[in-house]
């Protein structure tokens, strides 16, 4: 074959009934059981999911070169590449922000400050689940259901009960809360970056997001045992500067919001923005006199490291402290999101997202259709499934979408796998929350559920 006098391909090949297409779905099939075995093999998850994806678009590269004409299937793949690549960015700043609060010992304050209260387990169990509710609009839910777990284990070490029963709420309250905003998930992300709806829509969905949260958590409360953690005399002394990067975290976050809104970028270059603002400002803190020795906590630790506070090495190394906790991210899984996106991408390439489209949104009404979905989230990571549904193209109007939004973010509460939040916390738990002590309570978190969709209609009628 001779590929100069091919003509070129104008639009994607069909390729579902093709050996590339079964192959394509074998692998994601294979890469996705893998990754839930993760617990069983003690292979991270991200790495069969990358093999996947490179194997998918090997495979389709290949077919497109014996055709003559790779243009189409290579701009497909950045297409993809791109889309990721905003997500990469935007979660790198926030996550580098938050571990820099962990470090100055933001989080551990917050603890203190909840248990010197002393409330009862009943009081915390509404306190972390509404304070994770909000919290998780501005962090993803898989950090501020850590964080305040955290808390949840220290303020219960005495009471598994009561850290079961608050765990679970909290992986209600991080997908609800997650839901309304854009900054919460990757669901929303995705909704938010690919223009799909503009910022301020999705606050529309805050009242089904409460009420989604509020339906099980008062139907759990009556479970939680009832006294009161012992109360532990400590405190915690922040560093300087730990109020201002506060500050400076939501000038970040007001940053995205401005570049997208007004000057048409992607949110992930305000959030860049943001984070030249903290690399400046840890500038500062390490040039100005009056430096806390708290700082010393952002260096390499070690019998070997001894730091020489006059020397021209050590003012280097605290000036790249911020770059040594953008390293400390969840790389694991913002690899398996990569391989994920890129493998759906794949399998909507070959034309298989096409005709699930047209099966689920043509011979179903749209509301059944999302709906279904979002009960599907329960078993398959949201962010992977709305970035298939965004790859499909559906024809859905603005109440539909927020809708799909909805579901799909809350959705992951009714089985403690569906969520980041979930997986997280069983395994920060060490068993005293589970997969069957979430399990049980899957009724009251459908009619929550059912609840939420029943709200969405009534006061965002005028959307459809």
């Amino acid at each position: 074959m001779v590929f100069g006098d091919t003509a070129p391909i104008e639009k994607p090949l069909d390729l579902t009934g093709s050996w590339v297409g079964f192959f394509s779905l074998g692998v994601v099939v294979v890469a996705y059981v893998a990754a839930m075995l993760e617990d069983v093999t003690y292979i991270r998850k991200s790495k069969p999911m990358l093999l996947g994806a490179s194997l998918i678009w090997s495979a389709i590269l290949l077919v497109y070169r014996l055709q003559g004409d790779t243009t189409l299937a290579v701009a497909a793949f950045r297409s993809n590449l791109e889309s990721y690549v905003e997500l990469l960015f935007f979660i790198m700043v926030s996550m580098t922000y938050l571990n820099v609060m962990e470090s100055m010992k933001v989080f551990d304050a917050l603890r203190i400050r909840l248990v010197s209260l002393n409330f009862g387990y009943r009081a915390l169990f509404w306190i972390t689940g509404l304070l994770v509710f909000f919290i998780s609009s501005m962090v993803n839910g898989l950090t501020s259901g850590l964080l305040m777990g955290a808390v949840v284990v220290a303020v219960g070490r005495d009471s598994p009960k009561f850290v079961s029963l608050a765990c679970l709420n909290l992986v209600i309250a991080c997908n609800a809360g997650g839901s309304f905003s854009p900054l919460g998930g990757i669901s929303t992300l995705f909704v938010w970056q690919g223009g799909v709806l503009p910022f301020t829509e999705f606050f529309k969905l805050f009242l089904p997001c409460l009420v989604n949260f509020l339906v099980p958590a008062a139907i759990i409360s009556f479970a939680v045992p009832k006294g009161r953690p012992e109360i532990m005399m400590e405190s915690v002394d922040l560093p300087r500067g730990t109020k201002r990067i506060m500050f400076l975290f939501g000038l970040t976050i007001f940053l995205a919001i401005i570049f997208d809104m007004v000057l048409k970028l992607p949110p992930a270059a305000g959030m860049l923005a943001g984070f030249s603002l903290l690399e400046l400002f840890d500038y500062y803190l390490m040039k100005t006199p009056g430096r806390d020795p708290d700082r010393l906590h952002l260096l390499p630790e070690g019998p070997s490291f001894k730091p020489k506070t006059s020397s021209r090495d050590q003012e280097r190394l605290e000036s790249y402290a911020i770059f040594d906790k953008a390293g400390h991210l969840d790389w694991d899984t913002l690899l398996f999101f990569y391989g994920a996106m890129v493998a759906i991408g794949g399998l909507g390439f070959i034309g298989y997202l096409d005709a699930i489209s047209s099966w689920l949104y043509g011979q179903h009404s749209a509301t059944l259709a999302n709906v279904l979905i979002g009960l599907s989230s329960a078993f398959i990571d949201n962010g992977t499934l709305m970035f298939a549904v965004l790859t499909m193209h559906p024809p859905l109007g603005k109440g539909e979408w927020l809708l799909l939004t909805l579901t799909l973010g809350v959705g992951g509460s009714l089985l403690a796998i569906g969520s980041a939040p979930g997986i997280g916390l069983l395994g920060l738990t060490k068993g005293r929350y589970s997969f069957l002590s979430h399990m049980r309570w899957t009724p009251a978190i459908l009619l929550g559920y059912a609840a939420a969709v029943a709200v969405h209609f009534l006061v965002n009628s005028g959307s459809f």
